[in-house]
C-alpha cells in the first residue's frame, strides 16, 4: 500500500526549485486565482523556516509591508508556486530564525553569504 502512495507522492513532487534555507532572501511567484481571472503576485522576504521532507516540506518567508511584519508559509511542492527566485544568501548560525519577529531596522539585517563553501 505505501508503495503505491510512494510512486504516487514522487510524481506530484516538484524538483525545479532552486536550493535556499534559512536566512536567504527569496522572491517567491504565486498563481492567484480571482474569479475568472489569473495573476501572479511576489511575495519577496527572509526566509525564516525550513521544513524538510517529501511532500510535506514547507518554508516561511517573512517581510515586513508597510510596518507590519507579514509571515507566509508556502509547501515546497505547491502546482501554484510558479518560481522561486534567491535574491541573496544570507550567513546566519541557527535554522528557526524566529528572533528576526522582534528585531526593528537595522537590527533584523542578515549579514550575506560572500562565498558557497563545501560545508555551506
Amino acid at each position: 500500500m505505501s508503495l503505491i502512495l510512494d510512486r504516487i507522492n514522487q510524481e506530484q513532487m516538484r524538483f525545479d526549485h532552486p536550493e535556499f534555507r534559512s536566512g536567504d532572501t527569496v522572491k517567491v511567484y504565486i498563481r492567484i486565482i480571482e474569479g475568472n481571472k489569473e495573476r501572479i503576485q511576489i511575495f519577496q522576504g527572509v526566509v525564516i523556516k525550513r521544513k524538510n521532507g517529501t511532500m510535506d516540506a514547507s518554508y516561511t518567508v517573512r517581510k515586513v509591508s508597510h510596518g507590519v511584519g507579514v509571515e507566509k508559509t508556502f509547501a515546497l511542492h505547491n502546482p501554484r508556486i510558479e518560481q522561486i527566485e534567491v535574491i541573496s544568501r544570507g550567513r546566519v548560525r541557527r535554522s528557526r530564525l524566529y528572533y528576526l519577529r522582534d528585531r526593528r531596522g537595522k537590527a533584523a539585517r542578515i549579514r550575506e553569504r560572500l562565498y558557497q563553501s563545501d560545508n555551506r
